[in-house]
């Protein structure tokens, strides 16, 4: 269903905080060959080429697997594999070149695919591929000599970053060169992996059969840490593609700071992964030195003491202990190294549908690093969770933080009836509110 003129600026206006996020970093793209035989694949190439209208700068590696499969069956081949890696004779090269150049081609013409009915009309993509995967052989393994086959040993960085430098898209096919000049058949989430963590990647996103990580019981898992990813694989309560899961962990343990999984099949998940707040897909990232979580009766004194030079300055009202003690559920916190260095709380209003964001406060010595965006993301989560339309603020000093996080500036009337009562006009403060679901 197409949208409406109002639907098509809510969604343009939502989407450009992630539009200006995303401008000048660097993505690794990676996708096997049986997304590139979906039918969905020629918009996955479109969206692509969007990013790079936007100014992200862009590798994509493929895979060849099943065509690959199909030229060795064309040959009476037979494929030979141990656990799980291809052994590349001679012959098998042979197929694996074919396949990787004609994908390749294939690739690069849809990317510069720019018919005047086409949504890439206009753009200019520029594509750039070439020797720039050094590789060498696998070896001998168990008495298994895997000839061409190969690992990658070295990334072209310099070559990379030229290329992406000149605005374009740089294309890594599954194979790669020796200084001897042998070529070698690679693992696409290989050359994936080793091209983001060389290339010091802010992504890599991965194209996988399913919408991204599971648990064992089915729920799809949205974001998760490094530490805790590793921790549920170990236990075996990880359901994925193995290739994509594979290439996500090694990159985030080697210091790619966010790595994505999403479903090939689905139109626009690209999009809707990287440019909505909730996603499409599964998402890894860093492990925080910090801490995000509900507040319990054992962090009043830590939350008292962080708050106390704010309560004496009068940026904040003062709260008693027992206060405290009796609201302590209401309370989100950001705990560093067992120290209290951010909090904030929700008060539910549930007969207006609305929500009172109180008590945000931060350390002197953290200020920054957005953590206080990751306590309103959080309390946003929260009171949508709690059937909540909007939410509002009453404060003395901080009001242009709220308006560039969203809010609008209100009147006292605009207030819930219950709050309305007991506004303080000593303190005078101003009213902000934020609608959980924009128009």
């Amino acid at each position: 269903m197409a949208l409406s003129d109002s639907e098509s600026v809510r969604l343009f206006r939502s989407s450009a905080p992630y539009i200006n996020a995303h401008r000048g970093k660097t993505f690794v793209i990676m996708f096997g060959g049986e997304a590139i035989e979906s039918e969905n694949f020629a918009k996955i190439i479109q969206d692509i080429a969007l990013l790079n209208s936007l100014g992200v700068k862009l590798v994509i590696v493929h895979g060849a697997r099943p065509q690959i499969e199909k030229r060795l069956a064309i040959h009476n081949k037979a494929s030979r594999f141990k656990d799980g890696i291809r052994v590349t004779d001679k012959e098998t090269l042979e197929c694996v070149k074919d396949a990787a150049g004609s994908l390749r081609s294939q690739i690069e013409a849809l990317l510069t695919m720019g018919l005047p009915n086409s949504p890439m009309h206009g753009s200019q993509i520029r594509v750039c591929s070439g020797n720039l995967v050094v590789a060498k052989p696998y070896g001998v393994q168990d008495g298994v000599d895997f000839e061409n086959t190969g690992v990658v040993r070295r990334i072209d960085v310099q070559g990379l970053n030229d290329h992406l430098d000149d605005g374009s898209i740089v294309l890594l096919s599954p194979m790669g060169y020796s200084p001897t000049g042998e070529v070698f058949n690679l693992s696409h989430e290989d050359v994936a992996t080793k091209a983001a963590i060389a290339l010091k990647a802010d992504k890599i996103i991965t194209f996988s059969e399913s919408d991204g990580i599971f648990n064992k019981s089915g729920k799809l898992l949205r974001t998760t840490e490094l530490n805790t990813m590793k921790k549920e694989v170990a236990l075996g309560n990880i359901v994925a593609e193995d290739t994509c899961l594979t290439a996500m962990l090694a990159s985030v343990e080697a210091g790619v700071q966010r790595a994505h999984c999403v479903n090939y099949k689905t139109d626009g998940v690209l999009l809707k992964e990287l440019f909505t707040r909730d996603g499409a897909g599964s998402l890894v990232l860093q492990n925080h030195y910090e801490q995000l979580r509900t507040a319990t009766i054992d962090d009043v004194g830590g939350i008292l003491k962080l708050i106390k030079p704010l309560e004496e300055s009068g940026a904040l009202v003062k709260r008693s202990r027992e206060r405290l003690e009796q609201e302590i559920d209401k309370f989100t916190i950001i705990v560093r190294d067992g120290m209290i260095i951010a909090c904030a709380a929700l008060y539910l209003y549930p007969e207006d549908a609305c929500g009172e964001l109180a008590c945000v406060a931060t350390h002197h010595d953290y200020r920054g690093a957005n953590r206080g965006e990751r306590l309103l993301d959080e309390i946003r989560k929260k009171a949508i969770l709690s059937g909540l339309q909007k939410v509002f603020v009453l404060t003395t000093v901080t009001g242009h933080w709220f308006l560039e996080q969203g809010f609008e500036e209100k009147h006292i009337e605009d207030l819930p009836a219950g709050k309305k009562e007991m506004y303080n006009f000593t303190r005078n403060s101003k009213v902000f509110m934020l609608s959980l679901f924009p128009n």
